[in-house]
């Protein structure tokens, strides 16, 4: 195999991180101007108009009623995984918000214990720990700054719940690619996920105004794109090889909140990642590692 086809996936992987850290960005700014759950609900509908028609186009036969109960699960699962997450990112900033959902691949190994009878390790336990207390000098941050107000400790709360969403994720889709492509995975994720936030719309859907439509096109339009790179991705390397790339989206969300919103990062949030990012590589370093789910972070996107 050629250099270029073995960096391939890398490169690939990288571009889709960033295009998702990116999409936190353009949510953050639609989520302040109309609420969280207006954005949440446009974005998924957006994405699903971009991303069904593709697969209606191209599919061949429809899902048996087995993958379209995955992809029901899923598809709620990720609707309140994202609306959690949006919400706190009106309430953090985006690289304390997507540095403290890297413990996600963590909760996983216990999920999986719990809903698929997998075998917690102690190796697996210390990795937890370490993560954790990663975390808490993430918060420890905020108290350090004076910052940890109300909105603040609400926003933590947000992120801890889609956390706990996101790592349910994890287990559904390890049973979803194996009985569905990305392109519809990524259909129904969308589309269910547009059906349950859709049911609150009479009562709490805002229009967005004309400023905040943009940002709210982009962000669809990367979910996608976010979405069908790092499927590409996985589907050519190992998880285990390629998880590295995945903190390349604490960068980019450093970055991105930089431009954006003036965002610094404190020394504080470095270390704890730095724990995080130590925590989740010696439970991985099993031999195995949890698989990214294909329709993104919201990291990651939700």
């Amino acid at each position: 195999m050629s250099r270029s086809a073995t960096l391939a996936p890398f490169a690939v992987a990288l571009a889709g991180v960033a295009m998702l850290s990116l999409m936190d960005a353009f949510m953050k700014d639609a989520s302040l101007a109309i609420g969280a759950y207006s954005a949440a609900l446009i974005r998924a509908s957006l994405s699903t108009a971009i991303a069904m028609p593709l697969w209606l186009a191209r599919r061949t036969r429809w899902p048996d009623a087995g993958t379209i109960r995955l992809h029901v699960l899923r598809g709620v699962c990720s609707a309140f995984m994202g609306l959690s997450f949006f919400f706190a990112l009106t309430r953090l900033p985006i690289a304390e918000t997507i540095a403290i959902s890297f413990i996600a691949p963590l909760i996983a190994l216990y999920l999986a214990a719990i809903l698929l009878g997998e075998t917690v390790t102690r190796r697996a336990v210390l990795a937890s720990l370490i993560s954790f207390a990663g975390a808490l000098v993430i918060v420890g941050g905020q108290f350090g700054r004076g910052r940890l107000d109300e909105e603040a400790l609400v926003g933590l709360g947000a992120i801890l719940i889609s956390t706990v969403l996101y790592a349910l994720n994890f287990i559904i889709i390890r049973q979803q690619s194996q009985r569905a492509g990305p392109l519809e995975v990524a259909a129904f994720h969308g589309g269910v996920s547009t059906l349950v936030l859709g049911l609150a719309a009479p009562w709490l859907l805002v229009a967005p105004p004309v400023s905040v439509q943009p940002s709210l096109l982009a962000a669809g339009l990367l979910t996608v794109g976010g979405a069908m790179t790092i499927a590409w991705a996985y589907a050519r390397a190992e998880a285990q090889a390629l998880l590295p790339v995945e903190y390349s989206g604490f960068c980019w969300a450093a970055l991105f909140g930089w431009l954006f919103f003036g965002e610094r990062v404190s020394a504080g949030t470095l270390a704890g990642v730095a724990m995080i990012v130590i925590g989740t590589y010696i439970a991985v370093t099993r031999g195995r590692a949890p698989a990214r789910p294909l329709g993104g972070a919201e990291t990651a996107a939700p």
